[in-house]
């Protein structure tokens, strides 16, 4: 008997079957993942962003060889899913990432289903079970918060000379001195807050610096990024090809991967190795090369949100951030803070006021009144005419 896969859109007990998609990173299965598609990823700990990604694409079914919900932290992003009505099959084994792309994928009784034939088992998890896992994920938090901590004094001690007196920044050629810099990340809220720095972005003309993907956000936000700093893994090529000036974030022994993507697109990148993020990397140039106000979106702010990222290296970020200082601004949450709250009705009163004050300022002076005069005797006129002509 097959699993009845329902939602708030109130989905067809037939909608459980799909093509397969597989990819071991999220993150690059959703650049091709479909609606009607089951996601096949192996990802402990699905985390918030990456949940939001895949129900952007509307697959019918995602599958996770790995547990979506350690218990490590209160991951957010398997409550997203099953808020949202896609079927998440837990802890499915790893045969399930030897699937092919394009093979037909069937949930039944918990278990999925190859070309009808059963590939994998694993647990259908429900709101109910999805809660329970995270209760007991906050009562373990406090182990997550000292491994925390430990990764924050590690940190420290590799990469003391860098934060405090930012020995080993390389040279660009992209002008900072003195001007904003506004970094995007392709974290929470950055379409909405990219938005609600419109107006900001057209007077102040900071530097745009695109994080990775977070290139690609300005582009699609009709904005051109000056600068991309990351390890180029979730970059387009398009964007890579902008004109901006390419930063690419290393090992500390001078390993860079992207390099070799970077120079064959025929762009020559600036290497800047360093522990940590590349958000970090990112916030530690501008504030090098002299940036006035440094203004992040979609970076991480929380701890929850460090924890969420599932990295120990997140750790790095809360000292870059101290290490900036003063100079940074979270644009996080601004569209949040200043969405419109008048309704259509209330501006339609406002205008009718706005109407009524004028015409009575107008009928308090002599020109103003013949003015008024004039102006009904031509409604008048008007009037007559189309009336004239409906008769």
């Amino acid at each position: 008997m097959s699993i009845r896969l329902t939602s708030r859109r109130d989905r067809d007990p037939t909608e459980g079957s799909g093509p397969a998609r597989v990819d071991r990173r999220t993150k690059n299965l959703t650049k091709r993942l479909k609606p009607g598609d089951v996601a096949v990823i192996d990802h402990e700990d699905i985390d918030r962003v990456s949940a939001e990604a895949l129900v952007a694409c509307r697959p019918v079914a995602v599958v996770n060889a790995a547990s979506s919900i350690s218990g490590r932290y209160p991951n957010l992003g398997p409550e997203i899913l099953v808020e949202a009505g896609i079927p998440l099959l837990d802890a499915a084994g790893p045969d399930v990432m030897a699937i092919k792309d394009g093979t037909s994928l069937r949930l039944e009784d918990g278990r999925l289903l190859a070309d009808g034939e059963p590939v994998g088992d694993g647990v259908l998890l429900t709101s109910d079970a999805v809660q329970e896992a995270m209760t007991a994920a906050r009562a373990g938090l406090s182990a997550e918060i000292e491994a925390f901590a430990e990764n924050t004094m590690d940190y420290l001690r590799k990469e003391r000379e860098l934060l405090f007196d930012g020995v080993g920044v390389p040279d660009v050629r992209t002008d900072l001195d003195g001007r904003h810099a506004l970094i995007v990340v392709r974290g929470y809220h950055y379409k909405e807050d990219l938005e609600m720095l419109r107006s900001y972005i057209r007077e102040y003309k900071p530097v745009l610096i695109g994080v990775d993907g977070g290139a690609d956000a300005l582009i699609e936000a009709r904005h051109t990024p000056d600068m991309i700093v990351g390890d180029m893994d979730s970059v387009s090529d398009g964007a890579l090809t902008s004109g901006a000036e390419i930063v690419v974030h290393a090992y500390r022994d001078g390993n860079a991967p992207g390099v070799e993507r970077v120079r064959a697109l025929g762009v020559d990148p600036v290497v800047f190795p360093a522990t940590g993020t590349s958000e970090d990397v990112a916030m530690l140039l501008a504030d090098d090369k002299g940036a006035e106000l440094i203004v992040a979106v979609g970076t991480h702010v929380t701890l929850v949100e460090f924890l969420d990222k599932g990295r120990s290296g997140m750790a790095s970020t809360f000292l870059t951030r101290l290490r900036v200082g003063g100079k940074l601004v979270d644009a996080k949450g601004v569209s949040r803070l200043y969405r419109a709250r008048i309704s259509s009705p209330s501006i339609v009163l406002m205008l009718c006021v706005a109407v009524f004050a004028l015409g009575a300022a107008l009928w308090s002076t002599t020109g103003g009144r013949a003015l008024l005069q004039v102006l009904a005797a031509k409604v008048d006129d008007l009037w007559t005419a189309l009336g004239g002509v409906l008769g």
